[in-house]
């Protein structure tokens, strides 16, 4: 046996062969159907907005608060030494975000009826097209360097962050 790990960004340690094991048993479940992909791509998502919304949870209720206490330049060598680490992570899981989201909205949104789109619908579309919104934003300023015009703080994205997880929430109503 061979004991190889991969690390990825300091975070997690992989052993190889359990993911080889891991993917084996995703491929022998995977023939009774799509619900084990979907679960474990729903999975994914949640694990990856987690790692998004938290972050900007702490940016924005935490981190915005340092410069009542820090003077100018602690505050921005102290932003600076986490934000080096933010950089590695969110952005990924957020493109990570965006593309599991959209598979799972091809899997549950489902054909419109003659009597127009239920309420599910609609709010998922609402929730979709906000989370587009966030990763189209994210993917063009940290892949681009294009900076946004307008709400240039995380207050905005932490705002419809808060609304997405409400209209999850409400969609099942």
């Amino acid at each position: 046996m061979c004991n190889s790990t991969i690390i990825i960004y300091d975070l997690f340690v992989i052993d190889i062969e359990q993911l080889f094991l891991f993917y084996i048993y995703v491929k022998i479940s995977s023939t009774k159907g799509v619900p084990i992909t979907y679960t474990i791509i729903h999975t994914i998502h949640i694990f990856s907005v987690f790692i998004y919304g938290g972050f900007l949870f702490v940016d924005v209720l935490f981190l915005s608060k340092m410069p009542r206490t820090l003077d100018a330049d602690e505050h921005k060598k102290a932003r600076e030494a986490i934000m080096i680490h933010v950089r590695k992570v969110v952005p990924k899981a957020l493109i990570v975000a965006v593309i599991t989201g959209l598979y799972m909205f091809f899997q549950v949104f489902g054909e419109i009826s003659d009597s127009g789109p239920t309420h599910f619908q609609i709010l998922l579309g609402i929730k979709a097209s906000l989370g587009l919104w966030l990763g189209f934003r994210g993917i063009n300023q940290v892949f681009f360097g294009i900076q946004p015009w307008v709400f240039k703080s995380h207050y905005f994205p932490f705002s419809l962050v808060v609304i997405i997880i409400f209209l999850s929430q409400l969609m099942y109503l």
